[in-house]
């Protein structure tokens, strides 16, 4: 019976180490990312490709009937 509360204590113990461990690393690998961009401004002669609404019926599909 000690011998078994002993292991128990012992896997216990393995596990939370190891779950420490991950949460650390997985901490540094987020504050690492953290400081990266995204997406970076383009640089020289870039052209704007998105077009920008101008009202709610640019959002719905009745343009496509016009155009039958």
């Amino acid at each position: 019976m000690r011998r078994l509360l002993i292991d128990m204590i012992k896997i216990f113990l393995l596990f939370m180490i190891s779950a420490c461990i991950f949460y650390y690393v997985l901490q540094l690998m987020h504050n690492e990312y953290l400081d990266m961009h995204r997406f970076d401004p383009p640089q020289g002669p870039a052209i704007k490709v998105i077009q920008r609404n101008n009202g709610i019926f640019d959002l719905l599909p009745f343009k496509f009937l016009g155009d039958e």
